[in-house]
């Protein structure tokens, strides 16, 4: 059978792909109906799905599979028998972080935290299991009530609820932790420290959009920011017990196992707006100053640095910080010498808070020229940061014709930025990108993630709220997805063949680099939807399909959603590989039709738990 198109050209359409739409929507509507939530209720999307009488039954007969399968789609018996059941791992392994793992890390040394930087396991101790999901594991609350509670099953670590009791981090409350907002730095709430930074930094106009918290704790900093329409990526070590990344994935907010340590940070240079340390241990004075020129050369021309805590007011605070005022006073000198060399202005003090501003441009800073202490970095690519070495130089400015000009080019506020045409592409700073090509990958994400909203009604709800994009290119997916019930975490993977992150943060979004041969940077189950545009044939002949597969099995969500876009015989090879992972899957045309060789594979992650016998 076939349908008439509406415009009368005589050019049919096969009605199966409009089945399929039909098909998928109903899948996604029963996922919902089986979607575990907060304290074990039913989760109130899907029942609002179960309730309109969703009808599944309006085309009989419905065929899921592609149209355009290729000679690789038939398999043959001896073939289907080849497909391998990847087995659950031991439930040790509950809490996994394979190039975090505790008992490697105390093999390194603890000088300048190496031991807690990126150690990833030998090939030959890779696991090749799924990580189990706790028992009593249930879905995150939705946002804004993820912010303030997270269930006790999903992370079950109380220490910091000891540690922190005075400081109002966390408490643990029944089968949930609640966290009231306060912090080390903040005991009276997120929102009064954010209210007092925001009365000498622009945060309410879209002028401040980007911030990075520099061992973040919980991350109610990056969580109270929100509510400004502020994105912060946060990051901390991973440490014994204490699950802070764990927890901040939990509540919702974004953040990555990371540290400052001999590595420099994996985000492009003039990423963020502003960058905050509150009382996070971090000795900026030391090195000759090489945390602070990290800092600085991820800091957007004009953006803020704040610190809050010792050394800040230590004439005041010696006493009460239990340490020598000499100490104290050395550690700020330091702090203020090398801010001085980066040529940033303190804009504020009072209290334990210190503000600076990074100045537009060079043009203030021309004395440092011929200061002998004043290192230049001089390597021509500033953004090839993956797994080199951190070094005590400043990243110099991009060059600018006049004293007001900003270096790298004026961003508009956000929204506007957002669908803008990014400096580092009007500029002509990615080799072989133009404005059109640039706009034209605009439009095309537009209509994909027009199509998966067709495919998956619940896309844009709020069921899914921490959101994962593999091979992110211009971060056209996340920002045709923008919105405030969700974040996507836009990684760039480390091979791809234009560096594209920079443009990321000029838009707004928030990012990191990877190289998907590796283990990701965060604990297990910690993103509710994936994405994966070409992924897999970016990394054809690279490295194992079975290992990213499992990487993105370990951080999804039980009962969490993948998206990947591939070529047709790539996506056949990825649909036999998790047909033994417990992950239910369609494979689907492209939107403009069977004929076009690009498919998109939808699967969701089935609900089990460690010593389940079976998966649901």
């Amino acid at each position: 059978m076939a349908l008439k198109s509406s415009s009368g050209d005589g050019k049919t359409r096969s009605s199966v792909q409009i089945f399929i739409v039909f098909s998928l929507c109903c899948f996604f509507y029963i996922l919902g109906a089986w979607q575990r939530s907060g304290f074990g209720k039913g989760d109130s999307i899907a029942l609002e799905m179960t309730n309109s009488g969703a009808d599944c039954n309006i085309v009989p007969s419905l065929n899921f599979e592609t149209h355009h399968a290729g000679e690789s789609s038939i398999v043959g018996a001896s073939e289907a028998a080849k497909v391998k059941a990847f087995e659950p791992c031991d439930a040790r392994y509950t809490d996994y972080t394979p190039c975090q793992d505790q008992r490697r890390a105390m093999t390194f040394p603890r000088d300048s935290m190496i031991y807690r930087e990126r150690h990833c396991a030998p090939e030959n101790e890779k696991l090749h299991c799924l990580i189990p999901a706790p028992k009593g594991y249930v879905t995150p609350f939705s946002w804004p009530k993820s912010r303030d509670y997270v269930p006790y099953a999903n992370a079950p670590y109380k220490a910091l609820t000891v540690e922190k009791a005075i400081q109002n981090w966390i408490q643990y409350e029944g089968d949930v932790f609640r966290f009231p907002g306060g912090g080390t730095q903040f005991p009276q709430g997120a929102d009064k420290y954010i209210d007092q930074l925001a009365s000498v930094i622009p945060m309410e106009n879209g002028t401040v959009r980007t911030a990075l918290d520099t061992g973040c704790g919980v991350a109610s900093w990056g969580a109270y920011l929100w509510s400004r329409n502020v994105r912060a990526m946060s990051f901390a070590p991973r440490d014994s017990h204490e699950a802070q990344v764990q927890f901040a994935l939990e509540r919702g907010v974004p953040a990555v196992i990371g540290v400052l340590g001999t590595i420099k940070l994996p985000y492009p240079t003039r990423a963020f707006d502003m960058a905050h340390c509150s009382r996070c241990l971090i000795p900026w004075g030391a090195n000759d100053g090489m945390y602070l020129m990290e800092v600085d050369r991820v800091l957007r021309p004009g953006g803020y640095w704040i610190l809050s805590g010792p050394p800040i007011n230590w004439k005041t605070n010696y006493k009460a910080w239990q340490r020598p005022k000499e100490e104290l006073q050395e550690e700020q000198r330091k702090i203020e010498e090398v801010a001085k060399l980066l040529c940033w202005e303190k804009k504020y003090e009072h209290g334990e808070i210190a503000i600076w501003q990074k100045r537009v441009n060079d043009e203030a800073c021309r004395s440092r020229q011929d200061d002998p202490r004043a290192n230049f970095c001089k390597t021509d690519d500033t953004d090839d940061v993956w797994y080199k070495k951190m070094e005590a130089c400043i990243t110099p400015y991009p060059e600018t014709s006049s004293s007001d000009e900003v270096a790298g080019g004026e961003l508009q506020v956000f929204p506007d930025r957002l669908n803008a045409v990014p400096p580092r592409i009007s500029s002509g700073s990615i080799s072989g990108v133009t404005v059109d090509a640039y706009e034209d990958d605009n439009r095309q994400w537009k209509k994909h993630v027009k199509a998966y909203k067709r495919i998956n009604s619940l896309l844009d709800t709020g069921r899914y709220r921490n959101i994962m994009d593999m091979n992110a290119g211009f971060g056209g997916f996340a920002a045709a997805l923008e919105s405030t019930k969700l974040w996507v975490m836009n990684v760039v993977p480390t091979i791809a063949e234009k560096n594209r992150l920079g443009v990321v943060y000029e838009r707004g979004l928030i990012g990191i680099y990877h190289d998907w041969c590796e283990a990701f940077s965060t604990y297990p189950r910690t993103y509710d939807l994936i994405h994966a545009n070409h992924l897999f044939s970016l990394y054809k002949n690279k490295c194992n399909a079975d290992d990213i597969l499992l990487e993105m099995d370990r951080i999804l969500r039980p009962e969490g959603a993948v998206i990947i876009r591939d070529d047709v015989d790539t996506l056949i090879k990825v649909k036999r590989i998790i047909s033994g992972m417990r992950w239910d899957s369609k494979l689907v045309d492209h939107e403009d039709g069977p004929l076009v060789p690009e498919k998109v594979l939808i699967a969701v992650k089935q609900y089990w738990v460690t010593n389940s016998t079976s998966a649901h």
